[in-house]
C-alpha cells in the first residue's frame, strides 16, 4: 500500500547515493598569417584597427587562431584556397561539432525515455499532495504550489540519476556559434588585409568565384546557402508533431533569418559564403547521418526509434510539400 508522503521526501525508486595556446606553427607557416591588430581594410599602413566591440571581436585570439589554422591547412595541404576552405570546414565540424552533436541526440533520447517515468510519478504525488492537503486544510493554491515544487524536484533528482540534464543538450550551441563567428571573421579578414595572402586568396577560387576577396556578384553562392538552410528548417519542423503557437513563431522566424543570410552573404568576400555555404551543407549532412538506426545502436540510445528514417522523412516531406 502507497505510504502517504513517501515522494513528498524522496522520489520512489531512487537510491540515496544517486541522488547526492595558442596554435603553434611552422616559421614559414606564420610569414603568412596577416599582421596583428590590422583586421580591417587599412591596407597594412599599420593605422588603428576598428574601433568598437566589432574590431575587438575580429582583433581577439580566437579570431586570430582560426587564422593560423585556416593557413596551416592550405599551406601543409597545398590545395588551392577555395579547396582548402572545403577541407577545414568538414574537418573542423566532423572533429568538433559532430561528436557534440551525438552527445546531444543521447542526452536527449534520454530525457524522453524519462517522459514515461515522470508522468508515473506525476501522479503519484498528486494523489498524495491531495491526501495532505486535507490533513493540514491547504487551499486550491497551496496545493498547486506543493505539487510543482516537489515535482521539479523529483525531476531533477531523475535528470541527475541518469546524467541527463536538459541543458547538457545545449552545448552543442555554445561551441558551434563561436566556431562559426571565430572562422568567419578569421576569412574576413585574411581576405581583406593588404597582403601577400589576400592577393593568393584572389586567385584561390573557382568557377564564378575565382576571386575570393570580394562578393560573389552571381548570388549563386548566397542563394544556395539560403536555400540549403531553410531545407534544413524544414527537414527539422518535420520531427515535431503538434508545434505550438510559439514553437511556430519561432520557425517561422528561423526561415525569416534563413532568407534574410541570401543579401547579407552576397555582400562578404566569397571566401565567406563559401565556408557558411559548406557548413551547413556539412551540417545537413551530420543530420542525416546521425537519423541512421547503425548509429543509434552504437550510440546506445535508450529510445526506440524508426528502422527507416530516411524513407519516413521523404514521405513526410512529400505529405507535407507535395500536395
Amino acid at each position: 500500500m502507497l505510504r502517504v508522503g513517501a515522494l513528498l521526501r524522496v522520489a520512489p525508486g531512487l537510491r540515496r547515493t544517486e541522488l547526492r595556446g595558442r596554435l603553434s606553427c611552422p616559421r614559414p607557416l606564420c610569414a603568412y598569417v596577416p599582421v596583428r591588430g590590422l583586421s580591417g581594410t587599412d591596407g597594412g599602413s599599420g593605422e588603428a584597427p576598428t574601433p568598437g566591440w566589432y574590431g575587438s571581436l575580429a582583433d581577439s585570439a580566437p579570431v586570430h587562431l582560426c587564422e593560423d589554422v585556416l593557413v596551416s591547412v592550405q599551406q601543409l595541404s597545398g590545395l588551392p584556397w577555395w579547396m582548402s576552405i572545403i577541407a577545414a570546414t568538414l574537418t573542423v565540424r566532423t572533429a568538433v561539432t559532430l561528436p557534440l552533436a551525438a552527445y546531444q541526440l543521447i542526452i536527449v533520447s534520454k530525457v524522453e525515455a524519462l517522459q514515461v517515468e515522470i508522468s508515473e510519478l506525476a501522479k503519484r504525488l498528486r494523489y498524495e499532495v491531495s491526501v495532505r492537503a486535507k490533513e493540514r486544510g491547504w487551499t486550491d493554491n497551496q496545493s498547486r504550489f506543493q505539487f510543482k515544487k516537489n515535482l521539479r524536484r523529483i525531476v531533477s533528482q531523475l535528470y541527475i540519476r541518469d546524467n541527463c540534464h536538459p541543458f547538457k543538450a545545449s552545448l552543442l550551441v555554445w561551441v558551434q556559434l563561436p566556431l562559426w563567428i571565430s572562422l568567419s571573421l578569421a576569412l574576413r579578414n585574411l581576405s581583406l588585409n593588404q597582403s601577400a595572402l589576400q592577393e593568393e586568396l584572389a586567385a584561390g577560387g573557382a568557377l564564378w568565384f575565382s576571386d575570393l576577396t570580394v562578393p560573389d556578384s552571381t548570388w549563386i553562392l548566397p542563394v544556395c546557402l539560403g536555400l540549403t538552410n531553410l531545407i534544413i528548417v524544414e527537414v527539422f519542423s518535420l520531427q515535431r508533431v503538434g508545434v505550438s503557437g510559439v514553437q511556430r513563431l519561432v520557425l517561422n522566424g528561423i526561415r525569416g533569418f534563413c532568407v534574410l543570410m541570401i543579401p547579407i552573404a552576397a555582400m562578404v568576400p566569397s571566401s565567406m559564403a563559401l565556408y557558411w555555404f559548406t557548413s551547413s551543407l556539412v551540417g545537413f549532412s551530420h543530420n542525416l547521418i546521425l537519423r541512421s538506426p547503425a548509429v543509434h545502436k552504437i550510440l546506445r540510445l535508450p529510445t526506440r526509434r524508426s528502422e527507416t528514417p530516411y524513407r519516413d522523412l521523404l514521405s513526410a516531406f512529400i505529405s507535407k510539400y507535395g500536395k
